[in-house]
């Protein structure tokens, strides 16, 4: 049931909003000046609406009221009610956050449709900060990557740089969360509440990136019948992200470094430049100092960008993640498919921790979207299809003992047997192909040598050429 309370120093008029308020199913307050009506404000369940009168005796007036509800409770709704002939200040109340005003007399049925509206603007109000919150919530970054040492690692870089208004460089392969990493740092920052604009520079043609960046005047060029906002303008105040940046052409690339110098932006077909408060990440899966070597890239430019680099290691890098990222994934198309799978097989386990994924998180995503159509219960390892077809290992037939897996063991123990399991059989493969020479043998798996040792002596791998035979 919604309260209300009523703000009127005049006895009767409280009395009178106060009965038909009860009849209409309301819980009622009243309060004679602003001093009652703060009290009721510091409730620990304040009241959903406020009908305020405009004058009344006290420290505040209803105006004054009405901003420190606005400032302390915003969601509170407020009705304002007043005199005829103060219809100006009941305006500026408006403008101040009230919902709407009365003017005395008023008519009864109007006054409780309104009230009826402004509470229902409320939960609506109310749901979209509860939106907001969520989103901020799954914008952290572990909820959305995982949980290995090495994106804790990029989430502390993230903390380290977000407050500040440092350039910062992110590279990494394609698929390996880049925008997810920029957006992270957008509301980890004091920018948060302002815009967040991304721009794929390699899907926008050449001939169109810097009217895109910068925007155009009325009459710059043929079919330039009016103004046109600019990326940059748009994400004033916040952050703009520019992702593929190894793209931009080197002509762009120019004026781009000209108004990092000024922050200022020039229109095309401007006259004058504008000043712009803007925070630049940028994005590339392309090393961008190897971009300069080749001089396909301004060096100039890209000092500028590296005020502070992130790089983001490939998905095979950081495979302690996809047990995590199986799970999110799978509750994910369990939701859009309308499916009640429930998790992976370990045999399955096993394929996607020895898959190269060469196309990342956005490669694995897709496997487990279609593994999610067309399993049950659990994914097997023929719901699995790959992007390609890397993977010839066969099944590992058992990577955790049946009897042990009635009593329960952690998914985090699973992981790691099954990724001794995949060590062993790739070092007995390599060992096989080089006829059982350690050296290149380790070569081939791009360790050292004395590691190779090591775990030949932890799985007790037996390398002699012989006894490859069978090897895979």
């Amino acid at each position: 049931m919604n309260q209300i309370l009523i703000v009127d120093d005049e006895k009767d008029m409280r009395r009178v909003l106060s009965n038909i308020l009860k009849e209409d199913g309301y819980t009622v307050y009243e309060a004679g000046d602003s001093g009652q009506a703060l009290n009721f404000l510091t409730r620990e369940s304040p009241p959903d609406l406020f009908l305020l009168d405009l004058k009344m005796p006290g420290e505040m007036d209803g105006i004054e009221l009405l901003a420190k509800i606005k400032t302390t409770k915003p969601e509170i709704q407020v009705i304002m009610l007043t005199a005829y002939g103060d219809i100006r200040s009941a305006v500026k109340a408006t403008k101040l956050g009230a919902y709407d005003y009365f003017t005395k007399p008023f008519e009864n049925g109007h006054l409780l449709l309104t009230i009826r509206r402004a509470l229902e603007n409320q939960k609506l109000t109310q749901e979209v900060l509860q939106l907001k919150n969520e989103l901020k919530k799954e914008l952290q970054l572990e909820s959305l990557m995982g949980t290995s040492p090495e994106i804790k690692k990029i989430f502390d870089r993230i903390n380290k740089v977000a407050c500040t208004n440092f350039t910062v460089l992110i590279e990494g392969e394609s698929g390996t969360g880049k925008e997810i990493v920029a957006n992270a740092i957008h509301w980890a920052s004091l920018r948060r509440d302002a815009a967040f604009v991304a721009v794929d520079c390699g899907a926008i043609p050449d001939t169109l990136i810097e009217s895109e960046l910068f925007g155009y005047e009325k009459g710059a060029f043929t079919g330039a019948d009016r103004e046109k906002k600019g990326q940059f303008e748009l994400a004033n105040h916040g952050t703009i992200f520019l992702d593929e940046i190894d793209n931009l052409p080197y002509h762009v690339q120019s004026k781009l470094l000209r108004m990092i110098q000024e922050r200022k932006i020039s229109k095309l077909g401007g006259k004058h430049a504008s000043p712009v408060d803007v925070r630049i990440i940028v994005a590339s899966n392309i090393p961008l100092v190897k971009l300069v070597e080749e001089g396909k890239f301004r060096s100039d430019l890209y000092y500028r960008f590296n005020e502070f680099k992130i790089e983001l290691p490939p998905l095979r890098k950081r495979k302690d993640d996809i047990p995590f990222l199986s799970k999110k994934f799978i509750d994910e198309g369990n939701m859009e498919l309308s499916k009640n799978v429930k998790g992976l097989h370990q045999d399955s386990l096993a394929m996607l921790i020895n898959h190269h994924w060469s196309g990342n998180v956005r490669e694995f995503k897709n496997v487990i979207k279609r593994a999610v159509l067309l399993a049950e219960d659990l994914i097997e390892p023929s719901h699995l299809i790959f992007d390609n077809a890397t993977l010839h290992l066969p099944v590992i037939p058992e990577i955790i003992p049946e009897e042990k897996t009635k009593e329960g063991v952690s998914l985090r123990e699973i992981t790691k047997r099954a990724v001794h399991l995949v060590e062993k059989r790739e070092i007995e493969r390599a060992l096989f192909k080089s006829s059982g020479n350690k050296s290149k043998a380790s070569l081939m798996l791009k360790i050292d040598y004395k590691t190779l040792l090591t775990k030949i002596n932890e799985y007790q791998i037996k390398y002699g050429t012989d006894s490859m035979e069978n090897a895979p």
